[in-house]
């Protein structure tokens, strides 16, 4: 099943033919949220696009065959999708050898981070080696000079801090397998930098959101479960209800994520809206925008969300939400909120889409595609 993708030909063909005035980006983890917008924004860019995918992904290519259904030409001139993968060092070599692209973005990652603490070394695996495999390609290959590189970072390196908000001087305080791994990557990117004169970045991405994000994260749960809560009245099971986050789009942070690898020199940069929600303030979100409303009762693991108000009135009076046990982290991050100052003024970014408008897509999303489901 290829849902319509274009594949590449020969490497001779793709040298031959290459464009002089086109870009050429190479998108590590394209299956993924962050990896289909970033191929439609390119693309509607006139970049030619090599999107990259592990041979687990089969199955899996639903976010860009969704994403790019608006631009069937773009795709099929300037696409193409390759095997490759981040634990394979000859893989990630081959790909930079064949098609020799200007900008690398890296966004294949173990993205989880409850799952990291079950499985770490396969999280050290790929978010921390991964980075440094494709770094060591570049360089072995002597395109540190022709390369521009993007690897993706994440607000949890700032973990457990006692100031806010967090920017690009804020020290790192690691709580978890996954921001450990992330940490050794973003050093790493820094390193190369510096000892190579490589042009390498790391964006530190706040969490953002999209109507295809996977469905173990929040918010997609949250919208997913209220969802399903007004046909079959099943709870909705969370975690930490007062964790604070500073949620912006997807969407527009692939945008930030281009502008970084235009500048002329390399530098680190927060991507983030500047703004806080709370889990449970994200769920009244949610639930308003259905229709619904709720009350919250007890505290602690024994509080719930009881349904107060709905047109279908048999919801009345059910619990909407429960707080599990289950679904606390070992080491909870409580509050991450993003001093974006520095891309606005160096790059003149800020982000289009608040909150709301997040919940206005996820919901509209999830009523015209209840099946579309994608981790």
């Amino acid at each position: 099943m290829n849902f319509g993708i274009k594949y590449s030909t020969s490497s001779s063909e793709i040298r031959s033919k290459k464009l002089k005035d086109k870009k050429v980006a190479l998108i590590i983890g394209s299956t993924g949220q962050d990896g289909a917008y970033l191929t439609s924004h390119l693309l509607k860019l006139d970049y030619k696009v090599v999107a990259t995918r592990r041979r687990t992904s089969m199955l899996n290519t639903q976010r860009l065959d969704w994403i790019l259904s608006d631009l069937k030409s773009e795709k099929e001139k300037n696409l193409s999708v390759e095997y490759a993968d981040v634990t394979d060092t000859l893989s990630i070599t081959k790909i930079l050898d064949k098609f020799l692209p200007d900008e690398v973005y890296n966004l294949s990652a173990q993205s989880h981070v409850a799952v990291s603490f079950e499985q770490p070394e396969y999280t050290a695996n790929v978010n921390a080696l991964g980075p440094l495999r494709i770094l060591e390609a570049i360089r072995m290959l002597g395109l540190r000079k022709k390369i521009k590189f993007y690897q993706a970072s994440t607000s949890e390196l700032f973990g457990n801090v006692l100031s806010w908000p967090q920017s690009e001087e804020t020290p790192f305080n690691v709580v978890s397998p996954y921001a450990a791994a992330k940490q050794f990557a973003h050093n790493l990117v820094k390193i190369y930098r510096e000892a190579y004169d490589i042009f390498a970045c790391s964006g530190i991405l706040f969490n953002h959101e999209s109507p295809i994000r996977g469905s173990n994260f929040v918010t997609k749960k949250i919208v997913r479960g209220i969802f399903e809560f007004q046909k079959s009245q099943t709870s909705v099971q969370l975690g930490n209800l007062d964790a604070i986050r500073d949620w912006g789009h997807a969407r527009d942070y692939v945008q930030m994520q281009h502008l970084m690898l235009q500048q002329k020199q390399p530098r680190d940069f927060v991507i983030g809206t500047g703004k806080e929600t709370t889990v449970r303030e994200f769920v009244e979100l949610v639930s308003h925008r259905m229709g619904l409303e709720l009350e919250w009762q007890g505290r602690g693991v024994k509080e719930v969300g009881v349904c107060s108000k709905a047109d279908n009135k048999n919801l009345i009076g059910k619990i909407m939400v429960k707080v599990d046990q289950q679904y606390f982290r070992p080491l909870e991050v409580e509050r991450l909120l993003a001093d974006a100052s520095l891309a606005r003024s160096k790059l003149n970014w800020m982000p289009e889409t608040n909150i709301t408008q997040i919940v206005d897509e996820m919901v509209r999303f999830e009523f015209k595609k209840p099946n579309f489901d994608v981790i």
